[in-house]
This record gives structure tokens, sequence and C-alpha cells, in this order.
């Protein structure tokens, strides 16, 4: 998902209690894909309600974001709107490979081999609209507000930390940078130890905080440089150059003007309108946010829809509920809908 720039990229590792009292524009798409990816069954499949509801990225709405809050995050939700035209070849490949991941997950299971139906399972994940409008219903009783992007969420997401009203954007798309966001998190929603697949080893995965314009000065890049980049190793709305990779992009732009400069000198050429594609990072289509919604957590709606409605287990939904109503010491004063 995104571009392959993170080889390029120095981040710093943060730890949660480092965003206390900070607004971060959370690109939706993003992290509900990471919930339905990494909060499933043995087999690979996704948690389901007794109707057969996908809820996995319901519980992680609910149980992740609630030490979020009792840290003293904020969360805004940043969807996308309308796909940009030069994404929809984009979009077709995915579905082919996760068309393809469900197949090889079904005769996994099976077969009994569970690592391999985990496996395919993470990679078989599909965000539909149903799912999205049940996530939208999780975040209006929790009392997280809701933006709708006009295209791409991290180019909306771009534009609230632009405009000072998020500290952040998080997001796991290097792309967010490409669109000019002047700070981006990743692994907001998985932190700790994680198992590689096939090895008895796991990594640990920590909070990263990545700054445009320290890398831009470390690189010795300008923006549209670092587009360039983007462009030469592949994006959601263009194809990348073969035998390219990220550090050979990175020598290749050094010190040329223009995209047609940097192909010149690869001896290579592109099928797609690459000015089509840079003008889309330098200036993404989003709305003008001028200020955030007030929201407030509604704790009998959130009882109503994770417990009645979804099956979830009520003690389990009153802790969390009860960890997002804890305020930091220095924030006692403010409520929750006081996202500003």
């Amino acid at each position: 998902m995104g571009t392959a720039i993170g080889d390029l990229i120095e981040r710093e590792n943060i730890d949660l209690e480092d965003l206390q009292n900070k607004v971060i524009a959370v690109d939706a798409h993003n992290i509900l894909y990471q919930f339905l990816t990494t909060i499933r069954g043995p087999d690979g499949k996704p948690l389901m309600d007794e109707n057969g509801v996908v809820t996995s990225h319901l519980a992680g709405l609910l149980y992740r974001t609630s030490n979020w809050l009792e840290a003293g995050m904020k969360p805004v939700f940043v969807f996308d709107g309308k796909p940009h035209p030069l994404k929809q070849l984009t979009l077709q490949k995915r579905h082919e490979i996760r068309t393809q991941a469900k197949e090889e997950m079904d005769k996994a299971i099976e077969s009994g081999d569970f690592e391999k139906a985990r496996l395919m399972g993470s990679r078989a994940v599909s965000l539909d609209a149903g799912m999205i409008a049940e996530a939208k219903k999780a975040m209006h009783v929790l009392g997280f507000p809701v933006i709708e992007g006009k295209q791409e969420g991290e180019a909306q997401a771009t534009q609230l930390v632009q405009a000072g009203l998020a500290y952040a954007a998080g997001t796991q798309d290097y792309d967010t940078l490409l669109f000019g966001c002047p700070k981006i998190i990743r692994n907001i929603g998985v932190t700790g130890k994680r198992k590689l697949p096939y090895r008895n080893a796991y990594v640990d995965v920590h909070m990263e905080l990545i700054e445009l314009h320290k890398e831009l000065h470390r690189l010795q890049l300008s923006r549209e440089q670092l587009i360039w980049i983007g462009m030469l190793i592949g994006t959601d709305f263009n194809e990348k150059i073969p035998n390219v990779g990220p550090k050979k992009a990175l020598k290749a732009v050094q010190g040329k003007q223009s995209f047609d400069a940097v192909l010149e000198g690869l001896k290579a050429s592109v099928e797609y309108d690459w000015k089509a594609v840079e003008e889309m990072f330098l200036r993404p289509a989003a709305h003008e946010i001028e200020k955030l919604p007030v929201t407030k957590q509604d704790r009998e709606a959130a009882i109503q829809f994770y417990v009645h409605t979804h099956g979830f287990d009520l003690t389990r939904v009153t802790n969390a509920l009860n960890k997002m109503e804890k305020k930091p010491q220095d924030e006692k004063q403010k409520t929750l809908g006081s996202w500003g």
C-alpha cells in the first residue's frame, strides 16, 4: 500500500504518552485494514458476531483506541472520498490479490495448515461498504470525530495537519509524505511483539514519528524530488520503473530539475501522464476544514451497539469505556469532546 520509500526514511521511536493532548488525524481506511488484518481467529478468519457480521475492526476501534484515549491522544478519523481516477488500476490489482489469497486461505484451512491460513487471511482482507458503515456507527457512539475526504484520506489528513488542526497523520502509508504532510505517525494501531510468518521469532513493533522537513533536509531533496522518487518506485497512482529501487531512485533524482530529466538519465520512459501524478501530490484534492466537529461519547448507545447488536462481552466493553473516560493528570479539566 502506498509507495516503498521506507528504506530511505529515518524515523523516531515514540511512546503513546508522547501524544498526550495531541490530535491525530487517523487514516480511517488504513487503520481499519490494520484491525482487520491483525484481529483474527486461529484459522485466519476475521471475528464475526452470531449473524456473520465481521467485527474485527469494531473490536479494534473499541479496545485499542481505549488505550489511546486513556493516554490522552485524541483521534480524528479521516475517510477516503471518491477514488482518484489514477488509482483504478491499483484497486483492480488489490482485488485480484485478495481473491487469490482467499482461495489459498480456504485450501489451507481444509488441509489443517492454520499458520498459512492466518497469513493468507491477512492478505485476503477486504473492507466493504457495510464494514465502513458499521465502523462509522461505532465511531459515533464512542465519540470520535469523523471527516470525509474529498478524495484520498491521506490528502485530507494532510490538510488537517497543515492547518494546525492535528499534530500528525496516523497512517502506515508513505504516500502521505508525498502529499506534503508535515508529520506522520506509523504503527499507532499495532505495537508490541509481532510473530514472523513460518518462524519461531518475533520482532518489536514501535510507534514511529517521521517529520517531512527533517527528511527532505537530510536527503537534500525538494518536495518535488521526493515525489519523483515515489513515482520511480511506484505509488498507488502509477506503475514503477522496472529495476529501480529506492536507493537507485534517490541517486537518479539528485540534481535534476524535472522528471523528464530524471527519466532521460535512467534511459527510461513511462506510459502514464507523469505531470498529472505530480500535480495530484503537489496540490491534492481536500476539503478546507477550519474547525473539527465537537463530539461526545454516548455510553448507553455504545453498550447497545457493541453488546446487544454485535454480541461483545459486557464486562470487557464496560472496562474499555471506563478507560476512555479516564483523563491524564494534567487534562482532568477537559471533556472527552474537547478535541480542539
